[in-house]
């Protein structure tokens, strides 16, 4: 089985990117499956099954949706292996854009949509800078001078990484993206002992226990303070 890891920022259009991936790989005998991992609340599985594809979902609900990916990932390669699927996806929630849920020697997809500003490739973190494939959406929208320029800035964040534009609606582009899962990914269905691409978003703070009320009393742990002296604030 091929484990495929996607990520990028939230309505970037990840599962409509997946969704037509997977209808292509169906039609070269591609039996292809996907985790849907989010935070509070997802349809996004009615969908996916609407159109055959099995599917399971995780909710994180308090927890960071990165460390709940890297504590459900082993189970959920095992269910893919148990499903007898040829490509499995799973789906980050990607809330924050510092999101890191790829892995070493798993084919790593990033997914960012030009809506975001030319600026957009900069603020995003590992989980573009550190992808095999890099999926531009909603091209459609704007003008071919912006579409180059925003390619440009996905190359500057991540120069080693291919980058392919696929519409989530019409689907055009997603042949390309089944193609080179097909040829390219690696085989890993056994992720036990796999190591993440960068280090999770650290935060073992009181808030992270429960804590509401505001104040340096209050504040335990690992906790990152603005540094107003300076005229930047950085901390």
């Amino acid at each position: 089985m091929k484990l495929i890891t996607v990520a990028g920022p939230p309505a970037c259009g990840k599962t409509a990117v997946i969704l037509k991936t997977a209808v292509e790989l169906r039609g070269h005998a591609v039996h292809a499956g996907v985790v849907k991992f989010d935070c509070l609340a997802t349809d996004d599985d009615e969908r996916y099954r609407r159109h055959g594809i099995p599917v399971q979902k995780g909710l994180s609900g308090s927890i960071c949706p990165d460390h709940y990916f890297a504590s459900n990932i082993e189970e959920s390669a095992s269910w893919g292996a148990r499903e007898e699927l040829d490509i499995l996806f799973t789906e980050s929630a990607g809330l924050c854009n510092r999101c890191s849920p790829h892995i070493r020697d798993v084919a790593a997809v990033a997914v960012i949509d030009v809506l975001g500003g030319i600026n957009a490739p900069r603020k995003v973190g590992p989980m573009l800078r550190t992808a095999d494939y890099v999926v531009v959406t909603k091209g459609d929208i704007v003008s071919q001078a912006e579409r180059e320029v925003f390619v440009a800035r996905v190359r500057d964040a991540n120069p080693r990484a291919r980058i392919l534009p696929v519409n989530g609606l019409s689907g055009q582009g997603a042949f390309e993206l089944a193609r080179l899962l097909r040829e390219e990914a690696p085989d890993r269905a056994d992720v036990t002992g796999s190591r993440l691409r960068y280090p999770m978003p650290g935060a073992v703070c009181s808030y992270c226990l429960g804590e509401q009320r505001i104040g340096s009393a209050h504040q335990i742990g690992n906790v990152a303070t603005l540094d107003l002296t300076s005229a930047g604030g950085t901390p």
